[in-house]
Formats: structure tokens, C-alpha cells, sequence
């Protein structure tokens, strides 16, 4: 019995997100959710040490790696259309829901069992979790397009903030805090920086 599963997964890195905006480095669907998986355990972690919550860091992170893997089926759908109503918001999310159960299907039921939860997507506050997550990977690319002198992208940047903003997660706001400067500087700066914990907090850019 063949599983086709796992071979349709790696076609992740053949969807480009932001399609409808001019890119000085194309983002792939693989890239956007190996940083959103990583966020979100930043995230969790945060929230365990900092602010006495009881996240799964584990379960965190497998939802944010298949948060968005119906788009192998759906293609990534942009943000102004995706969002333009709640008619056409309420119909792509069935037809998210529907791509993740034809996932999930291409898997035997022995393993199906281990996979549908993340397929299907988090609920309760690792949803709002790994919805930051995505919001600060989207608001990093804004950045680097910034960066790289392209303004196509400064709204994006602003409605991600606002985004994260009203999701008012304090794990975010942290992040954004003490995290988010340090994707502004050059490798050289990286490099040369002092241990955390040395100097003053930077703002957010």
C-alpha cells in the first residue's frame, strides 16, 4: 500500500505566498511555516517561564507545522480576498476544513489518528497561540521586504501589527519587545551582540 501522504506534504515548497505582491525574495509555503512553528514555541515558552502558563510547547509546535498544509490542495488564497467578507471568510474556511480531511484520508487509519488533531487545527488558547505565530512570521517578511527598500508590503506590516495587537496576547507583546528588534540588524550585528539579559530593552521598530 503506497502512502501519498508524506510526498504531497514536501510539495509545501511549491507554493508562494503574498501572491499578489511584488517580492524581493519569494516566500514559500515551506520557509512561512518552519518559522511560524519555531515562533510558536517561542511563544509557548514565553508564556510557561514568564507568565505561569501551562502550554504543550510539543503540541504548539505540531500545530503550527501543519497550521497551514490544506493550502497543498487550496493554494494560498490572499489576504484581501480571503478577508473581504464574512461570506467569503466563512466558505474558504470550509473548504480548508474539507482539503485537511482529504489529507488526512491519504493516510492509513493506524497513523491517520496521530495526525488529524494538527490537520484539523488547535482549539482554545493554542489557537490564539499559533494564530500570533503566523501573524509575527508575516510581520518578519514585511520587515525584510521593508529592509530590502521595497514598500509594497507597508500596509501588510501595519495590519499585522494591528492583528496581533487585537489577538492581546501578552506573549506576543513580549516578543515584539524583547525579540522582534533583532531581526532588523545584519549578520555582523547578530554576531557581535551581547548575551541577553546585557544592555537596554530595544522598542519596537
Amino acid at each position: 500500500m503506497a502512502i501519498h501522504f508524506y510526498a504531497l506534504l514536501s510539495r509545501m515548497k511549491y507554493i508562494l505566498r503574498w501572491g499578489l505582491m511584488r517580492q524581493s525574495r519569494p516566500e514559500n509555503l515551506s520557509e512561512h511555516t518552519a518559522e511560524t512553528a519555531v515562533l510558536a514555541h517561542a511563544l509557548a515558552v514565553i508564556g510557561n517561564r514568564r507568565l505561569g502558563r501551562r502550554y504543550d510547547e510539543g503540541q504548539a509546535v505540531l500545530y503550527a507545522l501543519y497550521h497551514d498544509c490544506s493550502e497543498i490542495i487550496t493554494g494560498d488564497l490572499p489576504t484581501p480576498i480571503k478577508y473581504e467578507n464574512d461570506s467569503i471568510r466563512t466558505a474558504y474556511k470550509a473548504v480548508e476544513q474539507k482539503a485537511a480531511r482529504r489529507l488526512g484520508r491519504l493516510l492509513p487509519p493506524d497513523l491517520r489518528e496521530a495526525y488529524q488533531p494538527y490537520l484539523e487545527g488547535p482549539q482554545g488558547e493554542l489557537a490564539r497561540l499559533v494564530k500570533a505565530a503566523d501573524k509575527l512570521s508575516a510581520l518578519i517578511k514585511c520587515m525584510e521586504e521593508e529592509a530590502a527598500g521595497n514598500r509594497e508590503f507597508l500596509r501588510a506590516k501595519e495590519a499585522s501589527l494591528a492583528s496581533l495587537a487585537a489577538l492581546g496576547l501578552p506573549e506576543a507583546e513580549i516578543f515584539l519587545q524583547e525579540c522582534l528588534p533583532s531581526y532588523g540588524l545584519s549578520l555582523d550585528e547578530l554576531k557581535e551582540a551581547p548575551p541577553a539579559g546585557e544592555g537596554a530593552p530595544h522598542s519596537i521598530p
